[in-house]
């Protein structure tokens, strides 16, 4: 019984804050383009993992260039990840999401009004749109954080999607791996149930793109290459890596770029 009142208090805060913050970053976005992730990253994301009892530990930021744009990729675990990530990463970023996450009131409307990069994964050619947008954002000097897992999972890493590296080399930066632990056990899927640990993070060093082709085998090999440095990083702060045999659920796609 204890637990059902810590969660709706929780619920409730969650529920206030995120209203109070995105409802300022709205009025900020008025004035600023880059205010309302300042918001984000010093004001939403760090009350949300207070009041969730959550302990981070981060290793590893590298020195990252406020002027230069990177593609940031992360893994998975949880609707936590995403107050996670603005709290930890350094940088304004904006994140691949959903385009149903577009119709959500106050985190579509944010989402929106922030250029948030939205992917319809069950229309191809909306989805290669998407792309050329994230690289147009890119090339205009702006960060992007996406999942390449694309749902949420527990444990071992799972397949990478390729739509984050194609647009990393299509646009010429480099890519941030990023392995966080813990966050499925904050917020397990299925509800909310918050519940307070440890959760750590570890950045890898910037992988720069330039020594890939842009075919369909170039851009598969960075992204394996990606997810090896991720399951190590993921394995050194108490995660599982990869399963065993992971190469072979890495399958070759058209060199469009249409997938996600």
């Amino acid at each position: 019984m204890g637990s059902f009142f810590l969660n709706l208090i929780q619920a409730l805060f969650a529920a206030f804050w995120s209203a109070f913050w995105i409802s300022a970053a709205l009025v900020a976005s008025i004035f600023s383009s880059e205010l309302p992730f300042v918001f984000g990253r010093k004001g939403f994301g760090p009350g949300l993992i207070w009041g969730a009892r959550a302990k981070v530990e981060v290793h590893g930021v590298p020195p990252l260039d406020p002027q230069k744009a990177y593609v940031f990729v992360m893994n998975h675990q949880s609707m936590f990840d995403v107050p996670l990530a603005l709290a930890v990463i350094p940088l304004n970023i904006r994140f691949i999401l959903k385009k149903s996450l577009k119709y959500v009131p106050f985190i579509g409307w944010y989402a929106w009004r922030t250029k948030m990069v939205f992917v319809d994964r069950s229309n191809p050619d909306s989805a290669y749109q998407s792309i050329e947008q994230a690289v147009q954002r890119l090339r205009d000097g702006v960060s992007i954080l996406a999942f390449p897992e694309g749902t949420r999972r527990s444990g071992p890493l799972g397949p990478f999607k390729r739509g984050p590296f194609v647009l990393a080399q299509a646009a010429g930066v480099e890519v941030v791996p990023i392995a966080a632990e813990g966050a499925g056990r904050i917020l397990p899927p299925g509800g909310f149930k918050v519940r307070g640990g440890p959760v750590r993070v570890r950045f890898g060093a910037p992988m720069a793109t330039h020594p890939y082709g842009n075919s369909s085998e170039e851009i598969d090999r960075l992204r394996r290459d990606v997810r090896d440095v991720m399951a190590r990083m993921h394995r050194e702060i108490g995660g599982d890596g990869l399963p065993d045999l992971a190469s072979v659920d890495l399958p070759v796609t058209s060199s469009s770029g249409s997938e996600p």
